[in-house]
């Protein structure tokens, strides 16, 4: 019979691209990896990588043992931290996946607090432009900003987040008007590359209720969102950027939405898991109570 070892271990296969990828997770040498592979699939009879390929492609029952194993192992460590006592014994990994700007901001000193909380929790932060569920680093909880795409991912509110268009008094004074968006082909705008998402394509809900694109041509892009922000304090152009990022710059007329009478789509800061809030661990739940509670409301 396979043990929590077995299930944790054929876990770490199936969330890496080869065997090579999973050996240096788990810091073995490949011959290592193979041969408890090969043993895991004497043991339950049955092939669960297929060997044919250079990277790591699951049989049928390999994706079911993946699948099945990873709620064993999470039913385990509800069933362990929900029989401690003390909730500073909260222990296991959490994975958090977050975009890179927000993240250094807010997400990064609020885990640091929440670790030393629980201090027998071992937290693991990536910070990409580019959030993604498939991310090769399985993620327990990602914070996303921005439009959701189609997704079967439990969604939780964190944050209202508004965007505007903004640019430096010294760009206003000298450029042409702007008065409606079709202006925009008139001036020099800045792309902020992040979610894949297109980022020359600026959407307008009109005062009609009516919604408009533009696509604008950008004479400077970046995918870092700092970079972008201060090509536009410096004067080089007109940047959309999302509240939480710009609220400091508006309040003190370093940056000046332009626009106005025109609002642009929401990119609402939430946390995306794949379980349900019944089927979620405790630490999970406890970090997502955590962001709930600590992160502003108000920006």
């Amino acid at each position: 019979m396979i043990n929590s070892q077995d299930i944790e271990f054929f876990s770490v296969i199936a969330d890496s691209p080869s065997l090579a990828a999973a050996a240096r997770k788990l810091n073995v040498t490949p011959p290592s990896v193979t041969q408890r592979l090969q043993a895991l699939e004497r043991k339950m009879s049955v092939t669960l990588v297929d060997r044919n390929l250079r990277t790591t492609k699951l049989t049928q029952e390999g994706k079911k043992l993946a699948r099945e194993g990873r709620e064993i192992l999470l039913a385990l460590e509800a069933l362990q931290n929900d029989l401690l006592s003390n909730q500073s014994m909260i222990e296991g990994k959490l994975n958090v996946l977050a975009p890179l700007g927000f993240g250094t901001t807010h997400i990064a000193p609020l885990i640091a607090r929440f670790q030393n909380q629980y201090p027998n929790l071992i937290i693991d932060l990536t910070l990409t432009d580019k959030p993604s569920w498939s991310h090769p680093i399985k993620p327990d909880v990602m914070i996303y900003i921005g439009r959701l795409k189609d997704s079967s991912l439990r969604c939780i509110h964190l944050v209202e987040n508004k965007r505007f268009l903004l640019a430096s008094p010294g760009y206003l004074a000298s450029a042409p008007p702007l008065n409606t968006p079709e202006d925009l082909h008139h001036h020099a705008c800045i792309a902020l590359k992040e979610n894949d998402e297109d980022v020359t394509m600026w959407k307008f809900h009109l005062p009609s209720k009516q919604t408009s694109s533009i696509r604008i041509e950008p004479k400077l892009s970046c995918n870092v969102g700092q970079v972008a922000k201060q090509w536009a304090l410096d004067g080089y152009g007109i940047i959309q950027r999302s509240e939480w990022d710009v609220r400091k710059e508006i309040d003190a007329g370093l940056l000046v939405p332009v626009l106005t009478d025109y609002q642009l789509p929401k990119a609402n800061i939430v946390a995306l898991v794949s379980a349900e809030k019944s089927k979620r661990s405790r630490k999970l739940s406890l970090f997502l109570d955590y962001l709930s509670t600590h992160l502003p409301q108000r920006w």
